[in-house]
């Protein structure tokens, strides 16, 4: 009798992938594997081909996040311009797939005259990453719309989540292990369309005159302490445009970092470093970086 065989698999998978051609800062080494799946269906039929103990790591826009040089161990699978539907339910509720841009989210909202989203039109990543650190800007954060997710397990399997699975915090959240978001069912109010709209374009013209929009950053490197801005203790120290390499503390917004065109992730890791000693001697305020750092440092095992 002929064993069974196995699906085949329809996405692109690529090996020793330089994981700086997706990442908003344009550093990082190599994914030893890069998957990008065709679609759902197939996204599941290689999870469940994967070998149980293969590191997995998923990936949006790439931003908030710094891959050191060294690469990442395993598999990288991208959702973004995957998982990418967006729509309004008979519940009234916005289904939103976890590759879709956050901004792409505030604007459907405002369309379908919905509002409470708006805030998502500043965070440069996707929803599946808004998903996993409760992003923020301009006051709002991501959970307080979350009614539901849809979560995938290392094996393919689909499940749907209520929030109260999850522990929620200020830029955290915590849940079932070994599961990855895929979708967000949002509870949002009905609003005025051309009202959200203009708020939607205001908050983004207060973001280009603040932030340093088009030059290459992750979006804000540290969290904010409570009843302080990082951007105002990094600034009180000194630091706008102090550099290490290519690596330069943005004269625009002090709690941004920018890669001026040659930095390293090395180099990145080392100003964030600088930084955060830095406003500790000062201040005696320990910042907490809200950028996630992954992988290997080169030259490490």
């Amino acid at each position: 009798m002929m064993a069974a065989q196995q699906p085949q698999l329809r996405g692109c998978l690529l090996e020793n992938e330089p994981m700086a051609r997706h990442t908003t800062w344009r550093v990082g080494g190599p994914a030893e594997r890069y998957y990008q799946p065709a679609d759902l269906d197939d996204l599941m039929v290689f999870l469940a081909q994967l070998p149980a103990a293969e590191p997995l790591f998923w990936l949006g826009l790439g931003s908030n996040l710094l891959v050191r040089d060294g690469g990442i161990r395993g598999t990288v699978v991208i959702t973004s311009g995957l998982l990418n539907e967006i729509a309004l339910q008979s519940d009234g509720r916005v289904r939103v797939e976890a590759g879709v841009a956050c901004a792409k989210v505030a604007r459907f909202c405002a369309r379908q005259g919905l509002v409470g989203a708006e805030f998502l039109a500043g965070i440069p990543g996707t929803m599946g990453g808004a998903l996993a650190m409760n992003a923020g800007a301009f006051g709002g954060e991501t959970w307080p719309l979350v009614a539901a997710v849809e979560t995938l397990d290392r094996r393919g399997r689909l499940r749907v989540r209520t929030a109260e699975d999850f522990e929620v915090g200020y830029r955290s959240v915590s849940g079932p292990q070994g599961e990855w978001f895929v979708a967000a069912h949002l509870n949002l109010m009905a609003g005025d369309v051309e009202a959200s709209s203009a708020h939607i374009r205001s908050l983004l013209d207060r973001r280009n005159q603040s932030q340093p929009i088009g030059q290459p950053s992750c979006g804000s490197v540290f969290r904010n302490p409570t009843g302080d801005y990082a951007a105002r203790l990094i600034e009180a120290c000194g630091l706008k445009g102090v550099c290490i390499g290519g690596a330069c503390v943005s004269e625009k917004h002090a709690n941004f970092i920018i890669n001026t065109g040659s930095a390293t992730a090395a180099e990145i890791e080392a100003l964030i470093e600088h930084v955060r000693a830095t406003v500790l001697a000062q201040h005696g305020v320990a910042l907490v970086h809200e950028v996630h750092i992954v992988g290997e440092e080169v030259g490490h095992g």
